[in-house]
C-alpha cells in the first residue's frame, strides 16, 4: 500500500520518531489553491545577537570570527546583524511590497522586545509570524535541559505575542537547531508548523504524544547566510542557484504540487550591493503562472484541508 502524505505514524526505518518515511513518487498529488503547481514561502529572518551571551550558551559556529566572541564582544560580528534591523529590512520589505509578495517573518525574542515596530510592520503587510528562538547567539542543542528549552520556546512566543497581539504560527530554530525534544515541545506549545527540517519538497505531518504539527521543509543550502557567508558563493552564483532550484521545482510540480521555502536575512540581502539580486529572484518567481507565493500559515491551511 502506498504511504499517504498525511500518514504521520512512524515506521521502523524512520530516522526520526516523529514522521514516517514517504517516497515522493508514491504519494497522492498535493494540490494548491486556484490550480497552482508550486507554493513558495519566503522566510525573512529578523535576528538579534547578544553583546556577550550568557554563560553556558551554545553559540553557532556561523557567529564566530576566530576565538574572541563570545568571550569578549565583537562589534564587527554583532553590528551587521543590527544593520538588518535598522536598515536592511526596509529594503527587503520594499521589494516584497513592489511585487505584492507576502512573506513569513521569523522573529526572535530580542527583536520582538526591542523593536515591536518591526513586528507591527510585518503584520501590517499580512505576513505571518514565526517564533525564532530568543537570540541568534543562543542555539538549541541536546545539552539544553528540557525545562530550559521549554522556557526558551515560551519566551520566544510570548515576546512576539506581546508585540503583535496574537501568538506566532510557526517555529524556526536558530540555525535550524533542535534537540531530540524540540518537536514534542513545539506541539505542546500549540505551534502549527516547523521550518527546521530540510528533508522534503512537500509539507508533511509530524506526530508526537503532545500533539501534531506540520513540517515545511526549508531549502537550507540556499539560505543566504549559508550560501554567501559560510560557503562564500558569489552573488551571481547564489542568484542563479535559487532560480535554478525554482525552475526545477516548477517543472517537477507537473506531477503534483511542490513547495519551496527560502530563508533570507535582511542583514545579508538588504545590503545596497545585494538587494537587486533579491529583487531579481522575486521577479523571476512572480513572473511564472501557477505559482502561489504565500505565508507558511496559509500553506498549512491548504495542506491540512
Amino acid at each position: 500500500m502506498n504511504p499517504s502524505p498525511h500518514d504521520s505514524r512512524p515506521s521502523p526505518t524512520a530516522l526520526s520518531p516523529y514522521y514516517s518515511w514517504s517516497p515522493i513518487i508514491a504519494r497522492q498529488p498535493v494540490t494548491w489553491p486556484n490550480g497552482a503547481r508550486l507554493a513558495v514561502c519566503l522566510l525573512v529572518a529578523l535576528e538579534s545577537v547578544d553583546w556577550v551571551p550568557p554563560t553556558g550558551t551554545y553559540v553557532p559556529p556561523t557567529l564566530k570570527r576566530g576565538d574572541a566572541y563570545p568571550s569578549v564582544p565583537d562589534v564587527h560580528l554583532t553590528s551587521p546583524r543590527e544593520y538588518g534591523n535598522r536598515v536592511g529590512i526596509y529594503r527587503v520589505m520594499e521589494v516584497m511590497d513592489r511585487y505584492a509578495v507576502r512573506a513569513s517573518a521569523a522573529i526572535d525574542a530580542g527583536v520582538a522586545e526591542a523593536y515591536p515596530h518591526l513586528v507591527q510592520a510585518s503584520t501590517d503587510r499580512g505576513w505571518d509570524l514565526i517564533a525564532h528562538g530568543t537570540r541568534s547567539s543562543r542555539m538549541v542543542t541536546e545539552e539544553m535541559g528540557e525545562d530550559e528549552e521549554r522556557r526558551s520556546i515560551a519566551e520566544s512566543m510570548h515576546a512576539i505575542a506581546a508585540a503583535a497581539g496574537h501568538d506566532p504560527s510557526g517555529w524556526m530554530g536558530v540555525e535550524y537547531g533542535e534537540s531530540s525534544r524540540t518537536v514534542p515541545l513545539l506541539a505542546e506549545a500549540n505551534l502549527r508548523y516547523v521550518c527546521d527540517w530540510p528533508n522534503d519538497e512537500q509539507p508533511y505531518q509530524m506526530s508526537t504524544p503532545e500533539g501534531s504539527l506540520v513540517a515545511l521543509p526549508v531549502m537550507a543550502e540556499l539560505d543566504d547566510v549559508h550560501a554567501l557567508h559560510v560557503r562564500r558563493w558569489t552573488l551571481g552564483s547564489y542568484t542563479q542557484m535559487v532560480i535554478d532550484a525554482f525552475d526545477r521545482l516548477y517543472l517537477d510540480a507537473e506531477a503534483g504540487g511542490r513547495l519551496m521555502v527560502l530563508t533570507v536575512h535582511p542583514w545579508v540581502m538588504g545590503q545596497p550591493f545585494r538587494i537587486r539580486y533579491l529583487e531579481r529572484i522575486v521577479q523571476h518567481i512572480v513572473e511564472h503562472e501557477g505559482v502561489w507565493v504565500t505565508t507558511g500559515d496559509e500553506v498549512v491551511d491548504s495542506y491540512l484541508a
